[in-house]
């Protein structure tokens, strides 16, 4: 059977009332089998299909039985003891490819997988499922959620956090595509797609939720921020703030999204030096 035939057929048993207590030692093989393909990149959460992104609800299956089919133990990693349905993931597969991650607080669960040339600073998060392509840069204090598909040469500014989902299973996860920089501050959730070169101001929170004025294209969209624009945050009028009890009116966050102007590509250009 392939990996995915046996992870149905476990999500199957899992549904029909398979336990952590009743998981046998054939079963977690396949759980093992399984994370061992996420940290390879060879199976991932989600991928791209006709220019669009659609998740493999197989994997996010395979992730949920890791949690669902594992009781949670005591571990030790690095001299820190914790609890948990899943160790760390060993990280000598990474230096031989180029990448490195900073002592004291990085951290990267089973089944993340990290490509060639990625710098991790710490402290910093990477949790299972989640995909982060060659040449990307993960700052200090980011948070790189369960799923998140994370594309090459991409820059996450510090103290960012990309949101993570793995319910439902049909549901795609964050997308961060390549060439993407993401200012200090930004969180990106709820399966949002920022595409292919897009440059984000500090702070910004892009969702599903919050409009994204395309001023390139003069449409609003939402769940998506187009490739190649500048996107900053802004605050446009609320309906509530007719509301008597709110003096002054109200404002909602929203996106502004222009053209990449070339003294922020320039911009860029030079932070990337600082990373050869």
């Amino acid at each position: 059977m392939s990996l995915e035939a046996d992870i149905d057929d476990l999500w199957q048993r899992k549904q029909d009332g398979l336990s952590a207590t009743d998981a046998t030692d054939e079963h977690l093989a396949v759980l093992e089998e399984f994370l061992a393909a996420l940290e390879a990149g060879e199976v991932r959460a989600a991928e791209k299909s006709g220019g669009e992104w659609e998740a493999n609800a197989w994997v996010k299956q395979g992730i949920l039985l890791n949690f669902g089919l594992r009781e949670t133990v005591a571990r030790e990693y690095g001299g820190v003891k914790y609890h948990d349905v899943l160790p760390l993931r060993e990280t000598a597969d990474l230096g031989e490819r180029g990448t490195r991650n900073t002592p004291d607080g990085t951290t990267i669960r089973r089944g993340a997988y990290l490509g060639e040339d990625c710098i991790m600073m710490s402290p910093s998060f990477v949790n299972i499922g989640a995909y982060v392509g060659d040449g990307t840069l993960v700052d200090s204090c980011d948070t790189v959620g369960s799923c998140a598909q994370i594309g090459e040469n991409v820059k996450l500014g510090a103290n960012t956090l990309i949101g993570g989902v793995l319910e439902p299973v049909e549901n795609a996860p964050v997308i961060v595509e390549d060439e993407v920089s993401l200012g200090a501050g930004c969180r990106v959730t709820s399966g949002f797609v920022v595409g292919e070169g897009s440059i984000v101001g500090e702070n910004t929170l892009l969702t599903p939720r919050i409009p994204v004025y395309d001023l390139v294209e003069d449409e609003v969209l939402y769940g998506e921020l187009p490739p190649e624009r500048r996107a900053f945050q802004r605050f446009v009028d609320s309906s509530v703030g007719e509301n008597d009890l709110i003096p002054g009116g109200a404002y909602k966050p929203a996106v502004v999204a222009t053209d990449v102007e070339e003294e922020t590509l320039e911009a860029t250009e030079r932070e990337d030096a600082l990373r050869e």
